[in-house]
């Protein structure tokens, strides 16, 4: 087997909500061949692999791809399921897979479902894909795969980019609430939310958590002070540079004490219950490694706590124990904490509930110090304490004691909390009995350190008593229940019309002074300034309109090329539009046929939220079937048919059925809902239609209206709205109008049949004659498609200048003209031909084959070259309210 290319899908995508991988492989030599030619193969996988008599497979029920395997299937199909188990084995929970011909005998695609906030295309997944390919390889060959090295390696890497305990538990709190989450790049950072609501959540930071607050909480001293000066009890400390000074401290302040690097972290270097100068001493140097100044404070006895606050609530306290084993009369101490290690709980550093317990140099000294060595055989039943500071970090256990909590000690962690001023806080205790009062002039209770981000595992997982949600606790300050997460969202697309759509849709929902995010395939807008300009309309650039916090609502072009690439750029929509569905893009991106891009582009009305709306065009029945599809039929949205008329059958039964439906009526375009209609504007005041006459640009008027009303604008507004789009301001190079002497240019970006024979029939209707046509067509479609749009070009216009645009595309220089000739005189055997080098020339000639009056059609690759040559023409923009009657 060979593997061709891998690519990845982030968001939704034809496949499943979820994010995959997308690896196109060649079987080569397989080619044709299946597990029924080898015989013994499967014999030889499911040892190898046992957990493989789970996969469902297509059967549904677990044994199904050993039923599959036993009657023979195809080389790529095992190869996934080899790699979603060797997944499961390295703790990546994925189970969705598939795989797909590809269109060649041996050729295809295996869909490979990936983690949510798996960072984007991780080399994890090419990883375990090449050892699965490697596996079956070597299987077939007759040899025994050994799996155990690069599995390690592979889970080592895994552990090392998936998010850490605290940061995962966030990001399925926000998740359950149905709040946007987008893990950033390789970091622990989440973005959650969209638009106004965006947040941020670090760990258990967030975005508001107090740059100060976490400052003082990152100097022990500084919090020593601020809590003492707050009248809350500290133990006594002074901060040292030196063994000498530390010495002295003890001496001053009575042992035991407490030596710990100033500003440290999990328990890093912490030597606890020092009596003895020399064991100062040599703790100093050990803190001193960390940082110069080195803390030595008073030992408070007690057990140890953490309590955790969010806001002002206490939500959680765990009571923390050492690191420990716990003998068995048989095995020695370093047996203990290999045996404890195999715990499936207990992982490197925090990206597991527990952390693997080590013999390093401060555990040996822990051990001789009770007259112990990892070699000792402790007694049955027996604890041995391996270090003495109860960090998790270090491999200490917690123990949920947060319903034990005395009110004395909640009201105090309230106060630590509030005077350091954190809105995340980790607070560490130590007191006898968290359960008993503990006023702070009764003694015996310190607060030793107070910690912004700090971790959550211990809470989430406790080794013994009850889990706590706080990850939800911290979800609930951030957006209190009941607050939205969201903006609202308008998805657009289809074939022809989706960039004006998308334009009007933003122009009527700004008309109540809503700040707009708008993505298209000219680049992104907020409010009326483009922040990025390039083709806009996939997932990248929908991410940049979600992620923006002045955007109160976001209104996407959903392009065909973003969907197959790489996925939705959104989870869910509240509206979505699909304007029509034409010959266009077909022999890119192994789309073949109509009915592949129906596919495509129904993801955007599946995708919609649960009883959101989704505007249909009635007059295409390829698009007014996606209201029976049923995904979209789980989803129970507000279906919101448009077309040209009334009397289309699709709408006539919608309304039967007290559906709501905008179209065309005496002159006038309407809404209407059962049996009441409303009028919203005469047809001839929608800007940019050619007083009416511009089908398409009614249409498009329509589905705008429609999105536009099931956000709740006004009729009013939506009316307003469609008189003052003007097209020159609000929507350039569609529709456009202007005049160069006596010549009307028309420049739009018909680039396909459908869009061509729309432009070509309204300037007829409108001038009452064929004009001229200067033509350049995308490169990278079919010659099929091209050549059937040249054809449709020739039906409407007896003269033609055609140019190449300065991007082929993947063309050869020439190669699109030709093919643009050949599809005219086909068509059109009279037609006049002109060729040009480029789009001046294409100008220049053009104008020259018009006669005073007659309009010329300009189609365009990229927008500014135009502009730029029409203001060097002087060509002046007209109204097309302003063209013939």
């Amino acid at each position: 087997m060979h593997l061709d290319h891998l690519r990845w899908l982030g968001g939704p995508n034809l496949y499943v909500s979820r994010p995959v991988a997308i690896a196109r492989l060649e079987l080569e030599e397989l080619t044709g061949r299946e597990t029924t030619d080898f015989p013994g193969f499967a014999d030889r996988l499911v040892p190898l692999l046992p957990d493989l008599t789970a996969h469902h497979c297509s059967a549904g029920r677990p044994g199904g791809l050993l039923e599959a395997m036993a009657r023979g299937t195809y080389f790529g199909h095992v190869t996934e399921h080899v790699t979603l188990e060797l997944s499961s084995m390295v703790g990546r929970e994925v189970f969705f897979g598939r795989t797909v011909w590809a269109g060649a005998p041996g050729r295809y695609d295996v869909i490979l479902e990936c983690p949510r906030d798996e960072p984007p295309e991780d080399p994890i997944v090419e990883r375990l894909l090449r050892l699965a390919m490697r596996t079956v390889a070597e299987l077939l060959e007759g040899g025994t795969p050994a799996l155990g090295p690069e599995l390690a390696a592979i889970a080592s890497a895994y552990g090392q980019t998936r998010l850490g305990v605290s940061t995962a538990a966030l990001a399925e709190a926000a998740r359950r609430r149905g709040i946007p989450v987008r893990r950033m790049g390789r970091l622990n950072l989440l973005q959650l939310g969209h638009g106004r609501h965006r947040r941020m959540v670090w760990a258990a930071m967030t975005d508001r958590t107090s740059a100060v607050g976490m400052e003082a909480a990152a100097d022990k001293m500084l919090t020593k002070c601020l809590l003492e000066e707050a009248g809350l009890p500290v133990p006594r400390g002074c901060i040292v540079t030196s063994p000498e000074e530390a010495v002295a401290v003890l001496a001053e302040i009575g042992g035991p004490v407490v030596v710990k690097p100033l500003s440290g972290h999990h328990g890093e270097k912490v030597s606890i219950e020092l009596s003895d100068p020399a064991e100062v001493s040599a703790a100093f140097r050990e803190a001193a490694t960390v940082c110069e100044e080195v803390l030595v404070e008073s030992y408070v006895p007690g057990r140890d706590h953490r309590v955790l606050v969010v806001g002002d609530q206490v939500v959680a306290a765990a009571e923390l124990s050492p690191a420990r084993v716990t003998g068995d009369g048989r095995s020695t101490i370093a047996e203990l904490v290999a045996l404890a290690n195999t715990d499936p709980l207990r992982g490197e550093g925090h990206d597991r509930p527990l952390t693997r317990l080590t013999i390093g140099d401060t555990e040996l000294a822990h051990l001789a110090g009770q007259g112990l060595h990892p070699g000792c055989v402790p007694a049955d039943g027996e604890i041995v304490m391996l270090r003495r500071n109860a960090n998790l970090s270090t491999g200490g256990t917690s123990k949920d004691v947060t319903d034990r909590m005395h009110p004395d000690v909640i009201r105090l962690c309230r106060r630590v909390a509030a005077t350091v001023g954190l809105d995340v806080c980790g607070i560490d205790l130590r007191l006898p009995d968290i359960g008993a009062p503990a006023p702070p002039e009764a003694g015996g209770v310190g607060v030793i350190e107070v910690n912004s981000s700090p971790g959550l595992r211990m809470h989430l997982a406790p080794y013994e008593g009850r889990s706590r949600d706080v990850a939800a606790d911290i979800i609930d300050q951030m957006y209190p229940p009941g607050a939205t997460a969201r903006v609202p969202l308008v998805a657009v697309t289809g074939t022809n019309g989706k960039t004006t759509t998308v334009r009007m849709v933003a122009h009527l929902l700004g008309q109540d002074g809503r700040q707009i995010g708008m993505s298209t395939t000219e680049g992104v807008y907020v409010g009326n300034e483009l922040i990025y300009k390039a083709d806009a309309s996939g997932p990248r650039s929908a991410q940049m309109v979600l992620g923006n916090r002045t955007v109160e609502t976001a209104v996407l072009e959903t392009a065909r090329g973003g969907i197959v690439r790489r996925g939705l750029g959104y989870d869910r929509a509240d509206v979505a539009i699909v304007t029509n569905i034409t010959d266009d893009h077909l022999g890119v991106d192994d789309i073949d046929t109509v009915e592949d891009l129906v596919e495509i582009k129904a993801l955007v009305a599946e995708e919609i939220r649960p009883g959101g709306h989704v505007v249909l065009n009635a007059d295409d029945p390829r698009v007014a079937a996606f209201a029976e599809r049923p995904t979209v039929r789980r989803r129970k949205p507000v279906v919101r048919y448009f077309a040209q008329s009334g009397a289309n059958e699709v709408v006539s039964r919608h309304l039967r059925a007290d559906g709501v439906a905008y179209f065309t009526e005496d002159g006038w375009l309407v809404e209407a809902e059962g049996g009441r209609t409303r009028a919203l504007l005469p047809v001839g005041d929608v800007a940019g239609s050619f007083r009416g006459r511009a089908d398409y640009m009614i249409a498009n008027a329509l589905a705008a209206a429609a999105a536009a009303r099931a956000l709740g604008v006004p009729m009013s507004l939506v009316a307003r709205g469609l008189q003052t789009f003007d097209p020159h301001r609000c929507n350039p190079g569609r529709g456009c109008s202007f005049r160069v002497e006596e010549t009307p240019v028309i420049v739009d970006y018909a680039h396909n049949p459908a869009a061509v024979a729309a432009v070509g029939g309204l300037l007829r209707r409108v001038w009452g004659r064929d004009g001229v046509a200067t033509v350049t067509l995308p490169g990278d479609r079919c010659d099929d498609l091209v050549m059937e749009t040249a054809r449709e070009v020739a039906r409407s216009f007896d003269r033609v200048v055609v140019y190449e645009d300065e991007d082929l595309r993947g063309r050869r220089p020439g190669e699109m003209t030709r093919l643009i000739i050949d599809g005219l005189t086909q068509e059109r055997p009279d037609v006049r031909i002109s060729t040009a080098g480029d789009l001046k020339d294409a100008v220049g000639i053009a104008l020259g084959l018009t006669t005073p009056g007659e309009p010329l059609l300009l189609l365009y690759e990229k927008l500014q070259p135009v502009a730029d040559l029409l203001q060097t023409l002087g060509a002046a923009p007209t109204p097309t309210s302003e063209t013939p009657r």
